[in-house]
């Protein structure tokens, strides 16, 4: 309780320094949920209707208020290059505060879950990949890695150690009690970063773009969770966005979009159909091997069981793009996420 009042008393603070609380009534607040995230959010309402969302820094995290200077800065500077993002009303400094212009709560997985077909939902996907192709090349305009809290570019190392590594130790070793130390495993994770890190990666990455950080407002796609962004290629965050557990897109319709978005970047840059392919293949394979360590430590270290109902989807996702024609080199992966998957099935049944 008394923590709760203390973010009030700061929230009001900053609200009127903003000159957000002419009246001097003060805001009601409304507690809000963060998904895989432990920063506090809060819904405020204000004297004439408006309402914005209050985010604090994370308690636990060694660097949450260098996160939350990065989605000041960054936020900032996505708004000023006409990238979809809630426009930013407020910021402390000293203790992390941030005000955002409220769109709702409304995500794109909500509209997906609640739609009879793909085609209903096309639209708005059509406006997730406009969206993320200027967040990718406007967003890099000038960019400063400055404002990146944690690496300023997705390479090699980062995901061997929080990609690959986190798949073979949070999901196989802590969740399922399976040893993924084979060496020929190994070869085959390092040849699949290997092949992503030839990508250039000069354009700006979200990297967790999916539909619960889409927010449907008003009919049009806002970006948000930006706060991790730094330099990287351009088919992560499309894997990210045609994967994505939330939504279980088929894959056909992921072809639809893939399609779409080549179509569209293509416009704007010189690509070679087949190395992108291929790039994006391997991309895919990390961020899939990335979503199955997440929600295996979040369900199970953060007990957030939320997670949990998502983890054989996005098992079934890896090991479709095993089957896929750019996966087949890659043969202990696969028997390994067989395996797995057996053994969820099994350890559901009973």
């Amino acid at each position: 309780m008394a923590e709760n009042t203390r973010e009030k008393e700061l929230i009001t603070h900053l609200l009127r320094k903003a000159g957000l609380l002419p009246g001097g009534t003060l805001p009601q607040l409304d507690k809000l949920s963060g998904d895989g995230s432990d920063r506090s959010f809060y819904r405020l309402r204000i004297e004439g209707g408006r309402s914005l969302i209050a985010v604090f820094p994370s308690p636990t995290l060694a660097k949450g208020m260098e996160e939350q200077a990065a989605a000041y800065g960054i936020g900032i500077h996505l708004h000023g290059q006409g990238v979809p993002v809630p426009e930013i009303a407020g910021y402390d400094q000293k203790n992390g505060l941030l005000l955002f212009a409220d769109l709702g709560n409304l995500h794109l997985q909500a509209v997906v879950r609640a739609s009879k077909s793909f085609a209903e939902v096309e639209p708005l996907y059509r406006q997730a990949i406009d969206g993320l192709i200027r967040f990718q090349l406007a967003g890099a305009r000038n960019f400063d890695t400055g404002f990146c809290w944690d690496t300023p570019r997705y390479d090699l190392a980062l995901m061997l150690s929080r990609e690959s590594d986190y798949f073979r130790f949070s999901f196989c070793r802590d969740y399922m009690g399976k040893s993924a130390d084979d060496s020929r495993l190994l070869l085959e994770l390092q040849h699949i970063a290997r092949r992503a890190a030839l990508e250039p990666a000069r354009y700006l990455l979200h990297r967790d773009y999916q539909s619960r950080n889409l927010l449907v407002h008003d009919g049009r796609v806002h970006i948000i969770d930006y706060q991790g962004a730094r330099l990287g290629p351009l088919g992560y965050d499309l894997a990210s966005l045609l994967l994505d557990p939330y939504a279980g897109l088929s894959r056909e319709s992921q072809e639809v979009l893939y399609g779409y978005y080549y179509d569209r970047i293509s416009r704007e840059l010189t690509l070679e159909p087949e190395n992108f392919r291929a790039g994006y293949h391997c991309l895919a394979l990390q961020r899939n091997l990335q979503i199955l360590g997440a929600f295996a430590f979040l369900s199970q270290i953060r007990g957030k069981i939320f997670f949990q109902q998502f983890i054989l989807p996005a098992l079934a996702s890896l090991k479709a793009l095993l089957r896929d024609p750019l996966g087949r080199e890659y043969p202990s992966l696969a028997g390994l996420a067989d395996e797995l998957e057996e053994q969820l099935k099994k350890a559901q049944f009973f």
